[in-house]
């Protein structure tokens, strides 16, 4: 006997967790408005209009039978990676946005900017499940050949989008591709010896990175300085000494500190702001909610993304489908880092790196990424059913 059942196709834990964010995001933007410049004020009313937009777009997801994917992923990458193109060659000159020390937008008459970077993110995972997939079927012996090709066709796919986005520079968006990468390289199955053998190498270029540094710190300084990484440099030291650069790059960092610190335990209330902090309601929402909330408020926040990590971890072990799996763990890969970067640099723990908090910070490109993963996530689960008998 072979009885198959199906339980609820829709996960309401996701939705949940998704709607208290989308509440909290709007609200947090409403409180801060007041004190936000004349270009940045109403962006709550904004981000409601992307938080509808995205449910749209999550919907579809859903709706839209995952296994299409495998027909429509190199028509998703390719228009990634034409987009991002068209940013690198500033083409065309009219709609290429500046901002920010980077060319990472598009500016869109009646729409506003666009950054291709934040749906290159899920095409990324959409294209190295794919691959994963389509190779293991391919390949039912496994071998140190057949691991070192799945391994270049993912580093492969994974690099291009990565140099394009890092020229830009955006250094925050690409560490988030490295993660998704890294994450999906652990579980596609390539022997861990091969993994362990990548690492140590890595491990050893960048204990030689750091000696070089610390012995030619007066070159090394001036490579960054004057290289696109520059912005890289000066986030670095304020990063280690915001005190000495509290003037400039480490100006936000004290702020935050500061916002963060001053809450306590319940917060100051809603609305009552006393420290000024740079880029709050983007990149330092989290002080935001700190600053209002105290730890008590951060700690709801740091919980929901937990369980919304946790419960897609679940979806991901119960699907009876690897590509379904494979792309939930990218999605896993792409908000887990977000979210300890984004706070991390908020408390000191990591640097600056200009990267959202996953639903909460104000944005419509990576508003519209997330629920769009979302929608993925929730896909895979309408279309898992459990087996009474295996």
């Amino acid at each position: 006997m072979n009885d198959n059942q199906q339980t609820s196709p829709i996960d309401f834990t996701i939705i949940f967790i998704v709607l208290a964010f989308g509440i909290i995001s709007c609200y947090t933007l409403y409180t801060v408005d007041p004190y936000l410049g004349a270009g940045d004020q109403g962006s709550y009313m904004k981000q409601i209009v992307w938080y509808i937009l995205g449910s749209i777009v999550a919907g579809v997801a859903m709706i839209l039978d995952y296994d299409r994917l495998h027909q429509l992923v190199w028509g998703l990458y390719g228009f990634g990676l034409t987009a991002l193109l068209m940013l690198f060659f500033k083409f065309p000159p009219g709609l290429v946005h500046y901002s920010g020390g980077a060319w990472s937008w598009f500016k869109l008459p009646g729409i506003g900017t666009i950054q291709p970077s934040e749906f290159m993110k899920v095409f990324l995972v959409i294209t190295l499940a794919h691959v994963i997939v389509k190779h293991n079927e391919k390949t039912r012996m496994k071998t140190v050949k057949t691991d070192l090709m799945l391994l270049g066709k993912l580093m492969l796919l994974s690099v291009v989008p990565m140099g394009l986005i890092a020229v830009q520079p955006d250094l925050g968006t690409f560490l988030v591709l490295v993660s998704i990468t890294t994450f999906m390289i652990l579980v596609s199955g390539i022997q861990w010896r091969i993994l362990l053998s990548i690492v140590s190498s890595v491990l050893v270029v960048i204990a030689a990175v750091a000696t070089t540094f610390l012995f030619n710190i007066t070159k090394v300084t001036t490579f960054f300085e004057e290289s696109v990484f520059a912005h890289v440099d000066s986030r670095f030291y304020g990063w280690l000494q915001p005190e000495k650069y509290e003037l400039g790059a480490g100006l936000q960092l004290i702020k935050a500190i500061t916002a963060i610190g001053s809450g306590q335990l319940t917060g100051k209330g809603p609305g009552n702001f006393e420290v000024m902090v740079p880029e709050r309601h983007t990149d330092m929402i989290f002080t935001a909610i700190s600053e209002q909330f105290g730890f008590v408020g951060s700690s709801i926040v740091v919980t929901l993304f937990f369980l919304l990590v946790y419960r897609m971890i679940q979806i991901a072990l119960e699907s009876n489908d690897a590509f379904g799996s494979y792309l939930i763990v990218g999605v896993v890969g792409m908000i887990a880092f977000q979210v300890f970067q984004n706070i991390g640099m908020s408390i000191q723990l990591l640097p600056i790196t200009g990267l959202p908090l996953p639903f909460l910070s104000y944005g419509g490109s990576s508003t519209l990424a997330y629920m769009l993963a979302i929608g993925l996530v929730l896909n895979v689960k309408s279309r898992t059913r459990s087996y009474m008998f295996e």
